[in-house]
């Protein structure tokens, strides 16, 4: 087992997402079935094939590598989360999940023929979420990183005017902040092009708009940590403004545009490294 250490602010964050698994699961945004395809083929994903998920949260990715046939092990920090992941995937005798924080989980001794990592890794201990992916993968076998970004598109007028509701409510707000197109996207990576336990690092976008109505989009903003954690009459207050700005100025529904990054990189050395 490893030691490691967050800061206060940092790891009350990272356990907000637990505080309400059944939101999450219901409310989060499934993959693109281009991603999730693309993901099945650079994984190798069959039967036989063994896969380490870190933070699967509710199993939203999990289910689809499940449906493979691979041999998936989803180690979840939260018990919330684990506990609904466990349920939807009840059905894959061939996935296990695992209540851990991944930083303190005991590798085991088979390597794992991918590690895979959706919309999580920036939450995972900066000094062991590359070495010990390669510690846990066999030489050859893949790192699959899916970041996801929120980026300029679908209604664009409604994420220029609710920055007002931000300002209002939340001190932390940039001025004038306004979403970038995936276009000027910096992909993040540095940490893997820069290790001595990876090659052939790759990077591959897909987008998706997704339309809300006004209690669903609501309900996703309650998925992130940094709505969840403002003081309950701030985010009290901002969910009301910006409840009245769709509803009042955009007829209930507004539209998300999405660009998620899935990173690929390749172990080399002994395993163990």
């Amino acid at each position: 087992m490893e030691a490691h250490e967050f800061s206060g602010a940092r790891q009350q964050l990272r356990v907000t997402f637990d505080e309400d698994a059944e939101l999450y699961e219901r409310a989060r945004p499934r993959y693109p079935p281009s991603l999730v395809a693309e993901l099945g083929r650079v994984t190798g994903a069959a039967p036989g094939v063994r896969v380490l998920e870190i933070a699967p949260g509710t199993g939203q990715l999990t289910v689809d590598l499940a449906g493979s046939g691979c041999a998936v092990t989803a180690v979840e920090m939260g018990p919330s989360m684990a506990a609904v992941a466990r349920r939807r995937l009840a059905g894959f005798p061939e996935v296990e999940v695992v209540t851990a924080a991944f930083e303190e989980w005991e590798l085991p001794p088979e390597p794992f023929d991918a590690v895979v990592c959706a919309t999580a890794f920036h939450w995972i201990d900066p000094a062991l979420r590359v070495t010990k992916p390669a510690r846990a993968l066999r030489p050859g076998g893949l790192l699959a990183v899916v970041t996801t970004h929120h980026v300029a598109g679908g209604t664009e007028d409604f994420f220029a005017d609710v920055q007002e509701c931000y300002e209002r409510w939340d001190p932390a707000t940039p001025p004038g902040l306004r979403q970038s197109p995936e276009s000027a996207v910096a992909s993040d990576t540095a940490e893997f092009t820069g290790s001595p336990y990876f090659t052939d690092v790759t990077v591959h976008g897909h987008a998706q708009e997704i339309t809300y109505r006004t209690g669903a989009y609501l309900d996703v903003l309650l998925t992130y940590s940094n709505h969840r954690a403002l003081p309950e009459p701030a985010r009290d207050g901002l969910l009301a403004d910006i409840r009245e700005l769709i509803d009042s100025r955009y007829d209930g529904v507004v539209t998300k545009r999405y660009w998620h990054e899935l990173i690929t990189a390749v172990r080399v050395g002994e395993t163990g490294g």
